[in-house]
């Protein structure tokens, strides 16, 4: 059986390196807001480019703590408008609605699925304050372009960056593109925490901050709030953890590469379309998915192969129950996305032996 992901093997690659760290912070006697979590955020931007690294307890907050800052240091207001990509993960969206933010969703590019300029530009209108720019499967979307849009509308740039850790266009990473960023460090992700985890990226001093105090309660110093924050910290564990994953991404990075690669090379069944990549030396291939008209049949077929496959995402979120006010809402693009893409296992553990078995699966099938 090909596993989809398998984080034991994964994490067994530095298992002695991550007990140390573990016994270090239990050793320490301090577990949150520490030197763990301080190197940590250091070490990250410095990776991403970036002048701050601000840890949090998951992706979501870390986007939904960016908007609040910003609602906070008065660059947005309750109603502004954030354009977004119709066919993200629902965690895009509701870091906007809880924020008291509206959602335009906009269809994304056919080839890659993540924004388009074009659809973007139309969007925009007097309420539109942010661009979100999600770096789907781990390709970044046209940032460049997308900069330069923004700056002519006077708009902002909210990375969601929760797939892309090390992604590049021009030799700028993901996290360094936008006003802000937001990453996850969910354990599946290709840099993953052995819990849960996230983290702002920014190269302003004011937004820094202000994210600082309210992921802890809305302050700076003990006992005195200065805003209505939360508690959403990255604990020391998990720092220490992700220090460790962080020095062998790169690493990580490689092989995910040289997998996709044998991917594209090798599969060949007319059924399927394989996935575009802009510049395969900037992909990081955080999944590697395929489209199919007849994607239930195509998986029972891996499956009966032994290769477990998985769909990212079923239901995209105007179509949720969630967001009944928007189900209303037609965007044929994604909705057929939505119906077709399939995940192949992907990671940097997969042995040339699991690579042939998936590609003689998938290039076995047949509506036949």
């Amino acid at each position: 059986m090909v596993d989809f992901l398998n984080l034991q093997t994964v994490n067994a690659q530095y298992a002695e390196q991550l007990k140390q760290a573990c016994a270090r912070v239990i050793d320490s006697g301090w577990y949150l807001q520490g030197n763990e979590l301080v190197d940590f955020e250091n070490a990250f931007a410095n990776y991403c480019g970036c002048k701050h690294a601000v840890g949090v307890a998951n992706g979501l907050d870390a986007l939904t703590l960016v908007l609040r800052a910003w609602i906070e240091m008065g660059w947005l207001k309750e109603g502004d408008e954030v354009i977004v990509p119709a066919n993200t993960y629902i965690a895009s969206v509701l870091a906007i609605t809880e924020s008291r933010l509206t959602p335009v969703f906009v269809e994304p590019d056919p080839l890659t699925f993540n924004l388009s300029l074009e659809n973007v530009s139309e969007a925009i209108t007097p309420r539109s304050k942010v661009i979100m720019a999600v770096h789907l499967y781990g390709q970044l979307a046209p940032m460049p372009e997308l900069v330069t849009l923004a700056k002519q509308h006077d708009l902002l740039v909210l990375e969601d960056s929760a797939q892309a850790h090390g992604a590049m266009v021009d030799d700028k990473k993901a996290g360094a593109w936008g006003d802000a960023s937001g990453f996850s460090f969910y354990p599946g992700k290709n840099l993953g925490a052995l819990g849960d985890g996230g983290a702002v990226t920014t190269n302003n001093d004011e937004l820094a901050n202000v994210l600082r105090a309210l992921r802890n309660y809305g302050s700076h110093q003990k006992y005195l709030n200065k805003y209505k924050g939360m508690n959403s910290r990255l604990d020391e564990i998990q720092a220490a953890m992700l220090s460790v994953k962080l020095a062998h991404l790169d690493d990580e990075i490689a092989a995910r590469r040289s997998v996709a690669s044998y991917y594209r090379e090798h599969i060949e069944n007319p059924l399927v379309t394989l996935p575009v990549c802009d510049d395969e030396s900037s992909h990081v291939w955080h999944l590697f998915v395929i489209r199919c008209d007849n994607r239930e049949r195509l998986q029972a077929h891996l499956a009966s192969k032994g290769v477990q496959s998985l769909i990212h995402y079923p239901t995209p979120p105007h179509q949720q129950d969630a967001y009944a006010e928007f189900n209303h809402l037609s965007f044929p693009l994604t909705e057929s996305i939505h119906q077709q893409v399939l995940s192949l296992p992907m990671g940097a553990t997969l042995s040339r032996d699991d690579l042939k078995l998936v590609v003689n699966a998938v290039n076995s099938f047949s509506l036949i």
